[in-house]
């Protein structure tokens, strides 16, 4: 690993630790479970949030499946591990986000965050590997995904302590986005061909966030048609066909 790159790494690591320590407790805003889209269709609430997350079942199927036949054309038969556990969390964000927009509240809410974790763990775990070291990359899944679960578990504790602190998952959240942006840009795809597809999973991605941002203006826009929350659905579980897709395409360089 090139020195500054890897100093890089770590300093980001380290500015994203000390902010789930340092920073204030947060909990969790109530106003978060109130959604612009709240229609009921064939009986089920929230129909379009709920819905838009078979994308996600799909997308997750897929890739499971291109693993298992052996497309992705891995070098190391290990570096398959990372790619299971992500599409694995693909697969479970379709059933643990459906559950909670059915009825959301914060005990729900876990079943949508845990899944994505294992999606965040095995795409950061996945970049580091091709683009660092493997052993970098393939030691680093489980304590990742350790992490990321307790961040969430700690979460909905402290939740029902009475005194919620939602920090340490966000820096978790926001810190493997920046993770992998890093990895995009200071680390040159050197096992395998078409790396310019997790470039495209993360703008994917970035472009869902900003939809949930905007989840009421929207569908003010549209003239309530579809909401913010639902296209930001749609766009993170296109961020995971783009990985779908990298998996079909790319050769060992």
């Amino acid at each position: 690993m090139t020195s500054w790159r890897g100093w890089l790494l770590a300093a980001v690591s380290a500015c994203f630790v000390l902010a789930a320590i340092l920073v204030p407790a947060l909990p969790q805003p109530l106003s978060y479970h109130l959604f612009a889209d709240c229609r009921t269709i064939w009986s089920v609430p929230n129909f379009f949030n709920v819905a838009s997350n078979v994308p996600f079942l799909i997308g997750g199927v897929l890739g499971l499946v291109q693993v298992y036949r052996g497309d992705g054309r891995f070098i190391d038969p290990r570096e398959q591990l990372p790619y299971l556990v992500f599409f694995l969390g693909a697969v479970l964000t379709c059933f643990g986000s459906a559950y909670y927009h059915a009825a959301p509240d914060n005990a729900r809410l876990v079943w949508d965050r845990l899944p994505m974790t294992l999606g965040f763990a095995g795409l950061v775990s996945a970049a580091a590997a091709e683009r660092v070291e493997p052993k970098l990359g393939l030691r680093a899944l489980w304590p990742l995904l350790a992490i990321g679960l307790a961040t969430v578990l700690y979460w909905y504790g402290t939740e029902r302590a009475g005194a919620g602190n939602l920090i340490p998952y966000a820096a978790y959240q926001a810190w493997t986005i920046a993770i992998i942006v890093l990895l995009i840009a200071a680390f040159p795809a050197r096992r395998y061909s078409h790396g310019s597809l997790l470039v495209w999973s993360a703008v994917l991605y970035g472009i869902a966030k900003v939809f949930e941002l905007l989840d009421l203006q929207v569908y003010r826009a549209l003239d309530r048609t579809l909401s913010g929350h639902t296209i930001k659905h749609l766009f993170a579980a296109a961020a995971v066909f783009a990985i779908v897709r990298q998996m079909r395409v790319r050769r060992p360089l």
